[in-house]
């Protein structure tokens, strides 16, 4: 694999990011891939391993080390079959994706990872470029039909498996596009909308049939939906924010996270002549001129700091409760081959803005019924369940506006999931006993309804096992993506489980706690 020893004279090359004093002031890509001669080089970084932790790391089992030689060699053609085998939308993984492979890269114990994401990317262009990718219908139809409800990244994954499969799949999407959070959560300096709505004009091509503005369980009850279709597959993301219980919480200017960009996205949208509904009058949700405060440190409060810089936010302050970096920027607490919670920096605090590390809230003060002040102190501890306050470390921050960006509960429970009665986990998921089938005959779930909130791999991971599942309740053949896995030999070690816990559910097999037994033990 790659060019032997090159990981030793050829050092990691990123992406090329546009200067931030320039890219705030708009809401194109902010960054741009290398020159095809510099990919390759960064192709023949990857050093065929004997055992290939990327594998591992990434939760759709890439091929990573093959296409990673096939660039190295020129052969992007050859490449994107590969990455095809395994990923539905690597030009989605490849721009938003945290890449938890290249954290498990073995190059990463003591120096730069192998720049997987941004060949991943490259192999997704160079193919939309060159025409490679392009309706491909099923020969033949089972006349089983399928309904989808979330056309987020995990929907579109399961529509498309099953869709090849010769089933007719309609996905339902309460909102005016497909994408879920990638068109409403993320901001397009990060994931142009285009790039969705290229992927889904291929799906549409293919005869998966998208239906916006329908509200499973409003619009259309849960029993005509079931009624309608041989299957309903449930991936309607994990959407109801985690809130804050602190003095002051309800006094105005203080707002989810997912509120407030789900706002900046559609006002995207408006300028570019896409449909976007407009906020009511009196609830638009602005960072312009305003000291805004972003609490909580992930990937969602970036997107804020970034989308609040590019609306000229007066200034820009995250506070998050974990302990700052050393300054090698290694987390002791999430070594390797695991990915890291925080970095050094980001997209985001490139532009501007402050990250006060190992920060709690206590408070919120106000005047006239509106947020004036963020009463806040200082803490120690590994995460958000283990802080100490520091004593005496109390201290006032003004602010005119705060999002809150610390993670998610679970699915919203008030339509579909009420109106069909499914079991839930202890955290509020859907239960599905990892089968992928609910407590509701013909009624499977996905994604992060089923697993709670989680990354936008592990989502298409999710619809593309959930797929095998209702395909084989149909009564369909293999899928030609298990004779593709099996072929290669890939099949990762949840693919083993997915399949296990279905034949364990059918009773050809013995259950998992005949073989284990006492807490902790029984594979996850």
């Amino acid at each position: 694999m790659g060019e032997l020893g090159a990981f030793l004279k050829v050092h990691r090359v990123g992406f090329d990011k546009r200067d931030p004093r320039q890219r705030v002031r708009d809401y194109r890509q902010y960054f741009t891939l290398q020159p095809d001669d510099e990919l390759q080089r960064q192709g023949a970084r990857c050093m065929d391993c004997g055992i290939p932790f990327c594998h591992e790391g990434c939760p759709l089992g890439n091929l990573i080390p093959e296409w990673n030689d096939l660039v190295y060699r020129g052969k992007w053609r050859e490449a994107i079959d590969q990455l095809h085998a395994t990923n539905n939308f690597p030009e989605f993984t490849g721009r938003i994706c945290p890449a938890p492979c290249e954290s498990a890269c073995v190059l990463a114990i003591n120096d730069d990872p192998v720049t997987i994401e941004q060949i991943e990317m490259a192999i997704a262009e160079h193919a939309f470029a060159n025409g490679w990718v392009t309706p491909n219908p099923p020969a033949r139809r089972s006349g089983k039909t399928v309904a989808v409800v979330g056309a987020g990244p995990a929907g579109m994954a399961v529509a498309a498996e099953l869709n090849q499969c010769g089933h007719t799949v309609t996905v339902y999407e309460r909102d005016e596009g497909p994408g879920g959070l990638m068109r409403f959560g993320v901001p397009d300096a990060k994931l142009e909308k285009r790039i969705i709505d290229r992927r889904v004009e291929i799906l549409a091509g293919e005869g998966i049939n998208f239906r916006y503005n329908v509200d499973i369980g409003r619009h259309t009850s849960a029993a005509e939906l079931h009624a309608e279709h041989d299957a309903v597959v449930i991936a309607i993301g994990s959407r109801v924010s985690r809130d804050l219980d602190a003095p002051g919480r309800n006094l105005e200017g203080i707002h989810f996270a997912m509120d407030y960009l789900y706002q900046r996205n559609r006002w995207v949208a408006a300028q570019e002549g896409r449909p976007a509904p407009r906020p009511a009058p009196g609830t638009e949700i602005t960072a312009c001129g305003k000291r805004v405060i972003v609490i909580g440190g992930g990937d969602t409060g970036m997107d804020c700091i970034s989308n609040s810089h590019r609306e000229g936010a007066e200034s820009v302050i995250m506070l998050d409760v974990y302990a700052e970096l050393p300054a090698n920027g290694r987390d002791p607490r999430h070594p390797w081959p695991l990915p890291p919670k925080r970095t050094a920096t980001t997209y985001a605090l490139e532009e501007g803005g402050r990250r006060r590390w190992g920060t709690e809230v206590t408070g919120f003060g106000g005047r006239d019924g509106k947020v004036s002040h963020v009463y806040s102190r200082q803490v120690t501890g590994t995460s958000s369940r283990d802080l100490t306050p520091v004593p005496g470390s109390e201290f006032v921050l003004e602010a005119d506006l705060v999002l809150l960006a610390i993670g998610f509960e679970h699915p919203e429970h008030e339509g579909v999931v009420e109106q069909f009665g499914l079991e839930l986990d202890r955290f509020g998921n859907i239960r599905t006993r990892q089968t992928y089938r609910t407590s509701e005959a013909g009624v499977y779930a996905c994604g992060d309804a089923r697993i709670g909130q989680s990354l936008i791999v592990t989502a298409i991971s999710e619809g593309r096992k959930c797929a095998r599942i209702v395909n084989r309740d149909l009564g369909g053949s293999p899928m030609d993506a298990d004779r593709e896995m099996l072929a290669v030999g890939a099949w990762s070690g949840e693919a083993d489980r997915t399949l296990r816990h279905e034949a364990e559910a059918a009773g050809t097999v013995r259950p998992w706690e005949e073989f284990f037994s006492g807490p902790g033990t029984r594979p996850e």
